[in-house]
């Protein structure tokens, strides 16, 4: 099956986008039917080729005024506009106006107010009767039925009233929820627009999707960096604050790795692309934060499954309020009864509540990679309010992952230190780990490069002992002393790597990690927050109880294979299973990818981590800051605290109103405020979490 992505212009309503998604979803040969109001995109998958004119059909049915554009239509970036809308509701409040200051013959009065009910009301009446061709029931007909049994009870000013404010206040709503996604659009304003290919003698401009790997770019002062690549030459101070929310500069010369999204502030650079556009940094950014809120929270889920049977049971109710009020209360009139029964209705409608929870996800995620911090859903973005308890995997996580080779010991007369670090080298250039990294990174200081990998017969990792390749019709093992089976090895403070060859253990490495400055410090706030924390390492007792110390995490398991740390994580989760609590997991390696998928929310390392954790986890820190979790889980508390303001304020508002005008204290006037009124304050409190 493919998948298809498409914009939805002028889509002005978060029901009217689950309204689409369920028209969509009947249909046998589409699934995974996702309509995300916050980014205004249709996804899905199905078997058909070129769906487009089929999906137009469908929502023109269920919403004509919707427009079906491709993702990369030029169109999907304009604002919408509502000069239209503008133009007829002056024209039909000139007509009222008209009506009334007017000194005609009755029936021309009456014939004016029509024309101008029908103008104001005719978009609301056009929905409404298109929803109850599909036997829906919502707002428009809630709308629609308050302002003609206004004018029939005689109010025909406050029905007038209630559809004008009604319809500027789906303006100023629209105006409001575009300001917001602009909001978010700038934040995350890190597509490059082009790339400097260096071809011969000439430099083109070209679109960053045309070059390929191994091209050569230029990125002069000022320009974005189009793709993750190599500084051939040039020095340059560069600012990454679009990718990981850091402000200081960073200084980048030959040699250093230049990450797309992030901006040349001084210099000229001349970059070897180690990856294409679509595996690039800046593309998985966005990708990532775009499709972010299809997953949609608990509350998201139980707004547009309530907003279903929501309208019916309106309806119903402001029936039996016009029937039963004048029967149960004396001096009561009919009359009075509907109309109040109609200001029931005006005050029922669930714009405010359908709007702002999506809208808030939406604002939250958008924060969160602002500040280096990719979340991929609002299901995440929700439960990280919920944690309590994370385990924190050792290397590259507690500590920097950037271990520095402190000795190198030959154990064979056969071999001397320099050719045990060829050996070394051979076999980590094709590994990805930290570790790995670190040995090439002083192989490089001894100037020695080794090109023998080439003529390796295999190669294979074994996840949390090391790794085995076939050189010479040799067979190399490179890792810890369980897979040299080196078993009464006296081992120092630190971490050791062992060369066997054939069947002898012929030297060794010495490596030192460091902890990351800011570990100490995010621990203790997590305990001050009421959040458990443990470690689970691969490494030796020793090591990981000196830097559990450390840092003050004081429940550790040491020497764990990736299958231990799953085991002990089912057995967390379950303790945890009848409880509303979720248990995170923080690692960076492949051996952690398992359990970063297993946990109730998985937290990678984006900086220094494999590509398979960071595929396995729900969120990812850009930066490999630990801090950043305390950030994260804070912007989720807020987000989570705005979203029961709104919901709190909205019904609050409505249920006041609604006492007040069966008390004979409130009229339409109030009901309109309770409608299209609590829909802005809801959305412009939303933007705080953007703040």
């Amino acid at each position: 099956m493919k998948s298809y992505r498409y914009i939805l212009k002028n889509l002005d309503c978060a029901a009217c986008g689950k309204k689409i998604e369920d028209r969509i979803a009947k249909e046998k040969q589409y699934i995974d039917v996702n309509v995300n109001f916050s980014t205004l995109k249709l996804s899905f998958k199905t078997n058909k080729e070129n769906p487009k004119q089929e999906i137009i059909k469908i929502i023109k049915e269920v919403e004509p005024e919707v427009e079906v554009l491709d993702i990369d239509s030029k169109n999907n970036e304009k604002e919408q506009r509502n000069y239209m809308d503008i133009l007829r509701i002056a024209l039909g409040l000139e007509i009222y106006v008209l009506s009334v200051i007017l000194n005609i013959d009755e029936k021309f009065k009456i014939a004016l107010i029509i024309i101008s009910v029908l103008l104001l009301l005719s978009k609301t009446i056009k929905k409404a009767l298109s929803e109850i061709k599909r036997r829906v029931l919502d707002e428009n007909l809630l709308i629609t039925v308050s302002v003609i049994g206004a004018c029939f009870v005689g109010k025909t000013f406050e029905g007038i009233m209630v559809i004008t404010l009604y319809e500027i206040g789906k303006i100023l709503e629209s105006k409001a929820v575009n300001k917001t996604r602009k909001s978010i659009s700038n934040l995350m304003n890190i597509k490059p627009e082009y790339a400097n290919l260096k071809k011969g003698k000439e430099t083109l401009s070209v679109n960053p999707e045309e070059v390929s790997v191994g091209d050569t770019i230029i990125v002069k002062m000022g320009e974005k960096v189009p793709l993750d690549g190599t500084v051939l030459n040039g020095e340059a101070q560069i600012d990454n604050s679009a990718l990981t929310g850091e402000s200081k500069l960073l200084s980048i010369k030959k040699g250093d790795i230049v990450l797309s999204g992030s901006i040349n502030i001084q210099g000229l650079l001349e970059i070897k692309v180690d990856k294409s556009y679509e595996n690039s940094t800046v593309s998985k950014i966005l990708n990532l934060v775009e499709n972010a809120t299809d997953k949609k929270a608990k509350t998201e889920n139980f707004v547009s499954k309530a907003a279903k049977i929501y309208t019916p049971i309106v309806l119903a109710l402001a029936l039996l309020v016009a029937i039963f009020m004048p029967i149960l209360i004396k001096d009561i009139t009919y009359s009075e009864s509907i109309y109040k029964a109609l200001i029931f209705l005006v005050i029922s409608c669930p714009c405010s509540i359908a709007i702002s929870v999506p809208l808030s996800y939406f604002s939250g995620i958008g924060k969160a990679s602002r500040r280096g911090i990719l979340i991929k859903g609002s299901n995440y973005l929700d439960a990280l309010k919920d944690i309590n308890q994370i385990i924190f995997d050792k290397t590259g996580t507690i500590t920097t992952g950037n271990f520095e080779v402190k000795e190198i010991q030959s154990l064979s007369n056969k071999y001397d230190k320099k050719q045990i670090l060829e050996y070394f080298v051979i076999g980590e250039s094709l590994s990805n780990h930290p570790i790995a990294k670190s040995i090439l990174q002083k192989a490089k200081k001894e100037k020695i490069e080794v090109q023998d990998n080439i003529k390796i017969e295999y190669f294979k990792e074994i996840a949390g002992k090391g790794l085995e390749y076939k050189l010479e019709n040799k067979i190399i093992k490179i890792g810890n002393k369980s897979l040299v089976n080196l078993s009464n090895a006296n081992e120092e403070e630190g971490t050791f790597l062992y060369l066997k060859i054939d069947d002898e253990v012929v030297g060794k490495i010495w490596l030192l990690d460091e902890i990351k400055k800011d570990a100490k410090s995010t621990i203790k706030t997590l305990s001050n927050l009421g959040i458990k924390t443990k470690m689970f390492t691969g490494d030796k007792e020793k090591i990981a109880n000196k830097i559990a110390k450390e840092v003050g995490i004081n429940n550790l398991k040491a020497e764990m294979l990736p299958q231990d740390k799953y085991e002990e994580l089912e057995k967390i989760l379950e303790s945890n299973k009848n409880k509303n609590l979720k248990v995170a997991y923080v690692g960076d390696g492949i051996n952690d990818s398992p359990v970063l998928a297993r946990s109730d929310i998985g937290i990678s390392m984006g900086g220094i981590g494999s590509s398979s954790a960071i595929e396995a986890s729900d969120i990812v820190v850009m930066t490999d800051e630990l801090e950043r979790i305390v950030e994260a889980i804070n912007i989720s508390k807020k987000t989570n605290r705005i979203i029961k303001e709104n919901l709190i304020f909205s019904i609050g508002v409505k249920l006041l109103i609604l006492i007040l005008s069966v008390l004979g204290i409130a009229d339409m006037w109030e009901a309109v405020f309770a409608d299209v009124g609590t829909t802005l304050i809801t959305i412009f409190n939303t933007i705080r979490i953007l703040k």
